[in-house]
């Protein structure tokens, strides 16, 4: 005998254990990992950052390099040799100055000034401000001592009269062997620092000493990123390079956190702030160009992992929980299915059984309606007939008069063509004889109408003559028109017109709406009817019948078209003509409505399709 499996409640719990442990390893891992992931993150955001390093290194280098050569073209200028040998020249001293400050204006730079050989400014740009150079000595300064020693000087510095920080650029004034001044050029590179305020980063420049001369931040403007060496100070304060009350050393630890990534940390007056270096060298002026990066973003973006770490385990945990709880469930689900597959067999099979009977009775009561709705065709028909053959009878007084004029004429005639050939009158009797053939082909039409309007109508429809058709109605009711002396007026385009239909069935329905309408106004002296035959625009042809009656009250246009209703008195309907005729107008796949009219009296109207193409093609297929 099998042995019993245990019970699927423990497997369960023991599944969903490991799966605890396997989570809160998964996440004990990741946390673990969060220092690597930290150094992998700087060091890609350094390495973006190296393009913002270039770019300022590149600039910097670039405005020293268009302003190194300025010097050197200036010296060339014979007026400065000039100047130079006779210094009190009144005439020539204001027209250097103005030319200097022109040519300052020019290249956008912030001073060019002329120097004796003992550095006593001569002649500036700048003179005509109240911190001019003219009069003051710079011989204390770099640029000019390199120049007038190796022909070439260069410094950078905070001006002492201007108090803005700038780099000089030195040149000999030489005529012929002789060296007689310098002139020097100062440009400004504040705007750097104002473009450097628009990024996310912190930008300086530091000096072959260490001291930060340029840089975004102004608080750190001439402080050092390190100890300064014992004669620097000294060799600052002889040059008058910096004031020396505002050099400082930062507070700067460095830490490798991964190859050529160095992370800076910094304490500052506001606390302790972390950035990652990224430092280029401008060889020529001898600075160091610092990108500092706040590693604030890249951190974030290492926990913003580790938490998508942790996420991803704890989803894959429940994700694994949810598909053990539902094997679970699918394995009971199973075990119940076998018990429900047998049970569902049976009742398939009880419902095949219902289903098959209800198939046989539904298919008997088919069968039954399609023999209640030919019976009711075969109705519908007789009921047509019997429409119009008690039409006939209500029409047989009129007819009889109306073929008793033309046989009495007929006699007349006849009698009197007998006379005139007694007589030898053979034209006048042969004139008699053509008048009893206009009566006979008279008798011949009357008769063709009777015929053709008492015809048991075929089924078929098709294309339909509409114009002929109202003709022949109105030659039916011509008697009853006559005796109610009505007025007929027909409003109707030119060219033949052709709807689709039956032509008898058609001149049913007309006859029956123009009896109607004659009936309407039974008690009016001179009755009006208005035939209108008008174009639709959604291509159908319309038909309107228009007496000047009473008009249709709301109950009777709630029922009009209901069989066995009417408004007659009893006897002279049966209520079933507008029935009968709306039936007909449907079968043709038309509509028959009827509404009142704004004047007065009760409009009915035939709207049926346009057979105009119909005949068309059949016309084609004809030739």
């Amino acid at each position: 005998m099998k042995a019993p499996s245990p019970p699927r409640s423990d497997h369960m719990r023991r599944a969903m254990r490991n799966l605890l442990l396997l989570v809160l390893v998964a996440i004990g891992l990741s946390l673990a990992a969060l220092p690597r992931i930290e150094r992998s993150f700087l060091a890609k955001t350094s390495d973006r950052e190296s393009a913002t390093l270039r770019i300022a290194t590149e600039s910097l280098r670039g405005a020293l390099s268009r302003s190194e050569a300025l010097p050197a073209l200036l010296a060339e200028r014979p007026i400065l040799t000039d100047l130079l040998h006779d210094p009190t020249n009144v005439g020539l001293l204001p027209f250097v100055n103005e030319q200097l400050r022109q040519t300052a204006l020019t290249l956008d730079l912030a001073d060019i000034y002329v120097m004796d050989a003992k550095g006593l400014t001569i002649a500036a740009s700048n003179y005509r401000r109240e911190d001019s150079f003219v009069g003051r000595s710079f011989a204390f300064r770099p640029y000019f001592t390199d120049a007038m020693r190796e022909g070439r000087g260069r410094f950078h510095a905070l001006g002492l009269t201007s108090g803005q920080r700038g780099y000089y650029f030195a040149a000999p004034i030489i005529d012929e062997t002789e060296i007689l001044g310098v002139v020097a050029v100062k440009i400004l590179l504040h705007g750097f620092e104002e473009t450097w305020r628009n990024g996310d980063n912190t930008i300086l420049v530091t000096d072959p000493n260490n001291v930060i001369f340029l840089s975004d931040r102004e608080d750190w403007h001439f402080n050092t990123l390190g100890p300064v060496a014992d004669g620097v100070l000294a060799a600052i304060d002889a040059t008058r390079q910096y004031p020396l009350e505002r050099i400082r050393t930062l507070d700067v630890a460095h830490e490798a956190v991964a190859p050529s990534v160095d992370l800076l940390r910094i304490q500052t007056r506001e606390g302790p702030e972390e950035y990652l270096s990224n430092v280029g060298l401008i060889a020529a002026a001898g600075w160091r160009v610092w990108v500092l990066t706040p590693t604030g973003p890249a951190i974030a973006q290492a926990r913003q992992v580790l938490a998508l770490l942790i996420l991803l385990s704890l989803f894959a945990g429940l994700v694994a929980a949810l598909f053990l709880q539902r094997r679970a469930r699918a394995l009971e689900q199973q075990a119940q299915q076998r018990i429900y597959q047998e049970t569902l067999i049976d009742r398939v099979a009880e419902r095949t059984a219902d289903l098959n009977a209800a198939n046989r009775q539904l298919l008997q009561e088919v069968d039954e309606r399609r023999a209640t709705e030919d019976q009711l065709r075969r109705t519908q028909s007789e009921l047509v007939q019997a429409g119009k053959l008690a039409a006939l009878g209500q029409m047989s007084a009129g007819l009889s008069h109306e073929f008793n004029q033309p046989l009495a004429a007929v006699k007349a005639y006849a009698e009197n063509a007998l006379t005139l050939m007694e007589r030898g009158r053979q034209e006048e009797a042969r004139s008699n004889m053509g008048l009893i053939l206009q009566m006979a082909d008279r008798m011949a039409a009357i008769s063709r109408h009777l015929r053709n309007f008492a015809r048991r109508p075929q089924e078929k429809i098709g294309p339909v003559p509409l114009i002929p058709v109202l003709e022949d109605v109105l030659s039916l009711m011509d008697n009853r028109i006559k005796a109610a002396e009505a007025r007929i007026t027909i409003d109707r385009p030119e060219g033949d017109i052709f709807v689709m239909g039956g032509q008898v069935r058609l001149q049913q329905v007309l006859v029956n709406l123009l009896a109607n309408a004659l009936d309407a106004m039974e008690t009016q002296p001179a009755p009006q009817i208005g035939i209108r035959v008008a174009g639709l625009d959604s291509g159908r042809w319309i038909v309107e019948v228009r007496d000047h009656g009473e008009g249709l009250t709301d109950d009777t246009m709630a029922q009009l078209f209901d069989p066995f209703f009417t408004t007659k008195s009893p006897g002279k309907g049966l209520g079933l003509g507008l029935s009968i005729s709306y039936n007909i107008v449907r079968d043709f796949g038309g509509t028959l409505s009827a509404r009142n009219h704004p004047e007065g009296g009760a409009i009915f109207a035939v709207e049926l399709d346009d057979a105009g193409d119909r005949v068309a093609e059949d016309e084609v297929a004809a030739q």
